[in-house]
């Protein structure tokens, strides 16, 4: 397999010293670790990879982190429940909704239903998809479309646990637009899908651009979208406002995760690069 604008064969288990990654957000290199904690884990995942290949090492890290992230929201859901229907969270929810009711206009709602709609349980996969395929075909390589897969497939299972352990209701249909959701309200699939995979999708854009600006264009226009969709599904009356925080929070959650397996990945990636070229150097090749 050839990297574009080379000719030298690459692959995501034998990299070069010309690769599509920039690897750098902003002036920081998304290969370095500055933290004790950061340098110990991409120590532990160089043994890793040492030991099984930098592919199965990535998906080895993205299956612990959706492991861990499943945990979290299952101790978050058990955490809201004992605490729901107190003066604390669930107050948030009365005041938000009526709020959300005020703002309400055959323009505004129309608009926020179209947004459930793009960023819904079938659009959303597809998205999903696409962005795998585009982004594997572009740059010959299988570790964005692996990072894309395991958000979705980590952020669907989140939302799934979530609503069976609590089961909470949603607004009642007076308060809600049309059309009506039946499963469980807590938490908010949209808003948690919407913050990981489109976050992976800027991530992965941004590391791709050469200037500061375009990046920050990227990240700034996915986070917008992500808040954008969480309010959304409160003033549509579909949600109350802590299922929508806790999307944001969770999904910020796992994204983390998904982007530090990316750059131990990339850490990896260089180190083996670096063998790799030393070998060709001792062998005259």
């Amino acid at each position: 397999m050839t990297d574009p604008g080379t000719s030298t064969p690459t692959s995501d288990s034998t990299p070069t010293a010309t690769t599509r990654y920039d690897r750098r957000i902003g002036r920081r290199d998304v290969t370095e670790w500055r933290s004790r904690a950061g340098k110990r884990l991409a120590e532990r995942h160089r043994s890793l990879a040492q030991r099984v290949g930098a592919r199965r090492a990535l998906v080895t890290t993205l299956a612990v982190g959706g492991g861990i992230a499943v945990a979290a929201t299952a101790a978050a859901a058990y955490i809201y429940d004992g605490v729901t229907g107190r003066d604390g969270i669930e107050s948030l929810d009365g005041p938000a909704l009526a709020r959300a009711k005020r703002l309400r206009s055959p323009a505004v709602d129309g608009a926020a239903a179209g947004i459930a709609h793009a960023f819904g349980p079938v659009a959303m996969p597809v998205l999903t998809i696409g962005a795998a395929v585009g982004f594997a075909v572009r740059d010959r390589r299988l570790s964005p479309a692996t990072l894309l897969v395991a958000a979705g497939a980590g952020s669907l299972a989140m939302t799934l646990i979530g609503k069976d352990l609590i089961k909470r209701n949603r607004p009642r249909r007076r308060d809600a637009i049309p059309p009506f959701e039946k499963s469980p309200s807590f938490p908010s699939g949209h808003t948690l899908n919407a913050t990981t995979i489109l976050g992976v999708i800027a991530y992965l854009m941004a590391l791709r651009q050469e200037r500061d600006g375009p990046q920050v264009a990227v990240i700034g226009t996915a986070a917008g979208t992500a808040l954008t969709v969480g309010l959304s599904r409160v003033l549509l009356g579909a949600h109350w406002f802590t299922d929508v925080a806790v999307g944001w929070v969770t999904g910020a959650g796992w994204l983390s995760m998904i982007i530090t397996s990316h750059r131990l990945y990339l850490s990896t990636q260089d180190d083996d690069g670096a063998r790799h070229r030393a070998d060709r150097v001792t062998t005259g090749a």
